[in-house]
């Protein structure tokens, strides 16, 4: 998988943050402090939805 951490991302070597990997139906999402651990699965339009509420949501309280 092609894992991507987001460019928000905090500390020094950047390692404070989810990472995701794009799959065909889904995105997979890891934490960036314990990559060997459990991937969380989410259908890709549910990910997608759930990121335009995040964008929303932040453009209000800007």
């Amino acid at each position: 998988m092609n894992w991507r951490k987001s460019t928000y991302s905090s500390g020094g070597d950047g390692d404070t943050c989810v990472e995701i990997a794009a799959l065909p139906a889904h995105v997979a999402i890891r934490d960036s402090k314990a990559p060997a651990r459990a991937v969380l699965s989410v259908p890709a339009a549910s990910f997608a939805a759930f990121i335009e509420s995040v964008k929303r949501c932040s453009q209000s309280t800007e």
